[in-house]
């Protein structure tokens, strides 16, 4: 597990992120048109997964909007932002955003995504939620790349994300 903060209170994940080199779990996501997602799903891409408690908070939308604006620069690359808002939400978000290169993916239904990603949040406010962790893949779902933010309230390392794919 990971000993995380928020707002300096002391937090704490359900386990360990999948190491560099390893291959990503595969996962059932809901998309915003409440249709199912996994891996296999962007097969060929490479991935950013962008993952975070709530669309609904400052930090987790400031990663959406960056990570939507540097997509436009990457080739074949899917950035796929990963929370257990609902899907309506998410939607909503990028709407009244108008953003158009990131998808957004909910774990809402099943919730299996954090546990095996072992980045659930098992203490403080934002028990139940997702932590904020960036994950990039290759194209055949190797792990080249992953930050746990250390603090909640901290926006990631997107220099160095996006780093791993050049």
């Amino acid at each position: 597990m990971a000993s995380i903060t928020m707002g300096g209170e002391p937090a704490e994940t359900s386990g360990t992120l999948p190491m560099q080199g390893s291959t990503a779990p595969d996962f059932s996501l809901v998309a915003t048109d409440l249709s199912t997602k996994s891996l296999a799903h962007y097969n060929g891409a490479r991935k950013i997964l962008n993952i975070f408690p709530s669309v609904d908070t400052g930090i987790c939308a400031a990663s959406a909007r960056k990570f939507n604006e540097e997509a436009s620069k990457l080739d074949n690359t899917k950035i796929l932002c990963i929370s257990k808002d609902l899907p309506f939400a998410q939607k909503r978000f990028c709407a009244a955003e108008g953003l158009e290169n990131v998808e957004m993916l909910s774990d809402f239904r099943e919730g299996r995504f954090g546990k095996e990603y072992g980045l659930n949040i098992t203490s403080g406010a934002f028990q139940g939620l997702h932590s904020r962790v960036v994950l990039v893949l290759d194209t055949n779902n190797k792990v080249i790349y992953s930050q746990q933010v250390p603090e909640i309230g901290q926006e990631p390392n997107y220099t160095s994300a996006l780093n791993a794919l050049r």
